[in-house]
């Protein structure tokens, strides 16, 4: 069987619009942080270190339009009470983030300086 190698370099390559969704700073970050299960908001910017309120907001909701995230509310009265999970789309990252996590330990990647 032979690879498909993809045109990623045209606009409407559905791998490229792929690419582009999960390259956004916070979105793979908040994959591995929902990988053990539901998460709370709170919770979610506990584990994601930088990440502001209004950052974490908007990534979950587009994560939820890509469907990758579910929101579930708890209690719908103010205050309210959500949490978000991954969908079964959302799960079938967790292999391919893995072996890009494999390859950045066994290519000896060094970890990037710190930012001034």
């Amino acid at each position: 069987m032979d690879l498909f190698v993809p045109d990623v370099l045209v606009e409407s390559c559905t791998t490229r619009q792929a690419l582009e969704r999960l390259a956004a700073k916070w979105r793979v970050l908040l994959i591995y942080s929902l990988l053990p299960g539901p998460q709370r908001p709170a919770d979610l910017r506990r584990r994601v270190p930088g990440i502001t309120q209004k950052m974490l907001t908007e990534t979950l909701r587009g994560m939820a339009e890509d469907g990758l995230v579910a929101r579930r509310v708890l209690k719908a009265e103010p205050p309210q009470h959500v949490e978000y999970e991954l969908t079964e789309l959302g799960r079938t990252l967790e292999k391919p983030l893995a072996a890009i996590c494999e390859w950045a330990r066994s290519s000896g990647v060094r970890p990037m300086a710190p930012a001034d």
